[in-house]
């Protein structure tokens, strides 16, 4: 019986030391590819050692220990029925039986504990240590924005948890819920991420349908479009004598002293506009068949396969919710992955629901960005502040960490939420969760509508003529980037 204990023991052991390292290289290759990525687009410094260079340096490294958390959201769920659909299908396979429950529900719990670390600590702390100058008096140095940086957390940490407090004193008055308002860890804890999940699913709510209709922009804009009895080789003539034509204004204008400064930066940029449109139409015209003829259809039809199948899916999970009450969002507690199958259609539906999943994502992505009021998080290449990182590390992290809980809310999968995801309050809400299917699939047709139909009213116009007279009252079309000077072309 001893040697059974100690045996095991030993497998208890060799198991944890397993998916320690397991998680260890997955949190490393998702740490170099966030470093990549914040690199690229981070604004360049110079390499003089100083104390704002030590500072953004630490700001640098919570920011990309946040993207890789983000990006951990994002391929949780996918990785958890991928991992669920291998065990069904190998379930004796001796070189997969790391693949198990407990790994699982770790790497759920990590991702959990390490958004709240991120959301609540690092990142608040990443901006105020950049911002700090130490305080009036004291001598300047890092201990001195270090000092300022912990001070300000504490102040915030008093006011959230402050707020939450009143919040759910007003909203549960009875004797049980009072007795909680004093037991930090067990109740401030999850019910404040509980509000910010709730906060992130509407985030998610507002960002997701509008990118799904911008994403055939962005796709419009990537790709080379069809040429249908369009001749390039006229309109790149009549770009060449605008640019020169306005490449003789600007020569003139910079030999007279007395010319205006905003006059030649004006110039300056509708050239470079003139230029860009000159180098699509290149593009356009050296692109091969195939890319223009093909692969363009191709992408707007998945792009309108895979949002008409989005749709039908959450109406279909708004009649599920209607007269079954198993299809709540919910919790679970078993760690016995592999034992059921989570869709009638097997491995099909698995890749269906993932692929769905990774297009909300980058959909929401989009869609946030396109937002009026988080225009100026939008990154440039090699000219990004730190505290536009930092904002935008918060807002991916806010919506990867809520997409496991819409992709399960709005019924594109069946898995259930594991860990301290499935904890959360509002789940629970018939009331909430039913608005909230119907308001994804609304709004989502809504935005879907007014696109199509948006673009069917453009070809009207075109082929009524009178696109050019709203060409002459705006200089610059905003969905395509084509100047209004195209509709003078002819004359030049």
């Amino acid at each position: 019986m001893e040697e059974d204990d100690v045996t095991i023991r030993e497998q208890n052991f060799h198991s944890q030391v397993r998916e320690y390292i397991i998680c260890f290289l997955l949190f490393a290759v998702l740490y170099i590819v966030s470093y990549c990525i914040i690199t690229r687009y981070k604004r360049k410094t110079d390499d003089h050692e100083d104390e704002d260079a030590v500072v953004n340096r630490i700001s640098l490294y919570l920011c990309t220990f946040t993207l890789a958390v983000s990006g951990g959201a994002v391929f949780l769920l996918p990785f958890s029925i991928i991992s669920n659909e291998i065990l069904l299908s190998f379930p004796k396979n001796y070189y997969i039986q790391w693949l198990n429950g407990s790994l699982i529900h770790g790497l759920w719990n990590l991702v959990s504990l390490f958004s709240n670390l991120c959301l609540f600590v690092l990142m608040p702390f990443a901006y105020f240590f950049l911002e700090s100058e130490g305080f009036a008096g004291s001598k300047k140095g890092i201990r001195a924005r270090i000092l300022e940086t912990f001070v300000m957390l504490f102040l915030l940490a008093l006011l959230i948890l402050g707020i939450v407090w009143v919040a759910s004193a007003l909203i549960d008055n009875d004797a049980a819920s009072m007795e909680s308002l004093y037991d930090l860890w067990e109740f401030y804890l999850p019910y404040l991420y509980s509000c910010i999940s709730l906060m992130g699913g509407l985030l998610l709510l507002m960002c997701t349908p509008v990118g799904l209709s911008r994403m055939f922009t962005v796709m419009g804009q990537l790709l080379v479009k069809p040429t249908i009895l369009e001749d390039l080789d006229e309109q790149i003539y009549c770009i060449h004598l605008q640019e020169e034509a306005l490449q003789r204004r600007l020569n003139g204008s910079s030999s007279h002293t007395y010319t205006r400064g905003s006059f030649t930066h004006h110039l300056n940029k509708e050239l470079d506009n003139i230029r860009n449109q000159r180098n699509k139409l290149e593009r356009r015209k050296k692109a091969s068949g195939w890319e223009k003829n093909l692969l363009y259809p191709i992408v707007m039809l998945s792009l309108l396969t895979g949002t008409t199948i989005s749709v039908l899916m959450v109406a279909l999970n708004i009649l599920y919710l209607l007269v079954d009450e198993t299809a709540m969002p919910k919790g679970s507690t078993d760690r016995g992955i592999g034992n059921t199958p989570l869709s009638p259609f097997g491995v099909a539906q698995a890749v269906l629901e993932i692929i769905l999943m990774f297009y909300l994502m980058v959909s929401s992505v989009v869609g946030f960005y396109s937002l009026r009021v988080f225009e100026g998080l939008t990154p440039s290449k090699d000219d990004t502040t730190m505290t536009t990182i930092i904002g935008c590390c918060v807002s991916i992290l806010v919506l990867s960490s809520a997409l496991p809980v819409m992709s399960r809310t709005l019924g594109i999968t069946r898995f259930d939420l594991l860990g301290d995801f499935g904890r959360f309050n509002w789940l629970g809400n018939f009331y909430i969760v039913v608005s909230y299917n119907l308001l994804f699939a609304v709004v989502t047709t809504l935005c879907l509508v007014r696109k199509f139909t948006s673009a069917v009213r453009e070809e009207l116009l075109k082929a009524l003529g009178l696109d050019k007279l709203q060409l002459s009252n705006s200089p610059t079309d905003p969905e395509s980037g084509k100047l209004s000077a195209n509709g003078h072309q002819k004359t030049l």
